[in-house]
């Protein structure tokens, strides 16, 4: 399976800032994506830093309208007391974990067949119903999230190195996920199923469609610590691999 990390998750965007302490990722095509924008700590800060950090990304943000900091910080290791202590004052900080996952694809569990389920790459003939899909996803955050996520979706659509899936339940799109592909790696992201089809088996099927198109990769996930879906991921034998922690803060 090799040594996978945290840092073999894809983030679109780029690089603006690196010091001896921390990482800037900026993503100016999507200003509204917390998880795109954000500093990630080389290694984990004391107050001090963390402070500074903080000041230094909410100015940046600032002078490009974004209302948000985000900060992850070195996988593997528990955040100082110093900055638990901080973090219980502001009350306006949100701090959870990341746990990454990754299976062999002979190692999925086998999943019964349903006619009613159609499974396909996203094409020219079913990419007007993935975008209405996903629009109908992403209008949740908001409109203008919404309107921003089409672009990203469509220049992934466009992108070799992603592969969009979409599911079908009697012929109604049901769920969606894409698939980042890297040398030995096929990253599952934004994988979802429609509230109206839920507990009909679609997300296992969706998986299992990435299993069998991309046998010959090992494939990674990251699920969010508090959320059911990670136990559904262990149930299905994926290895868990690591732990990271996040901080995320908003401001009116």
């Amino acid at each position: 399976m090799g040594n996978i990390t945290f840092k073999d998750i894809y983030k679109p965007g780029k690089t603006i800032l690196e010091t001896e302490c921390y990482i800037h990722h900026h993503n100016p095509e999507m200003l509204l994506q917390y998880d795109s924008n954000f500093i990630s700590f080389k290694k984990m800060p004391t107050i001090k830093e963390f402070i500074e950090a903080q000041d230094y990304l909410r100015a940046y943000h600032q002078e490009h309208g974004q209302k948000h900091v985000w900060f992850y910080f070195p996988e593997g290791e528990p955040l100082l007391q110093e900055l638990m202590d901080f973090f219980q004052k502001d009350e306006d900080y949100s701090i959870g974990f990341l746990e990454l996952f990754a299976i062999q694809p002979e190692d999925f569990p086998a999943v019964k067949e349903n006619p009613e389920i159609g499974v396909g790459n996203v094409t020219e003939e079913t990419w007007n119903a993935y975008s209405k899909f996903q629009y109908e996803h992403d209008s949740v955050y908001g409109e203008e999230y919404a309107e921003k996520k089409q672009s990203q979706h469509l220049r992934n659509y466009k992108n070799q190195s992603i592969q969009q899936i979409l599911a079908f339940y009697q012929g109604k799109p049901a769920g969606s996920v894409d698939v980042i592909l890297k040398d030995h790696t096929a990253e599952i992201d934004g994988l979802m199923v429609h509230e109206d089809f839920q507990k009909k088996g679609i997300g296992s099927r969706l998986q299992k469609f990435v299993m069998d198109q991309f046998h010959d990769k090992t494939v990674i996930l990251v699920a969010d610590g508090q959320d059911t879906p990670k136990e559904m991921y262990r149930k299905q034998n994926y290895q868990y691999l690591g732990k990271q922690y996040q901080a995320l803060k908003v401001y009116e």
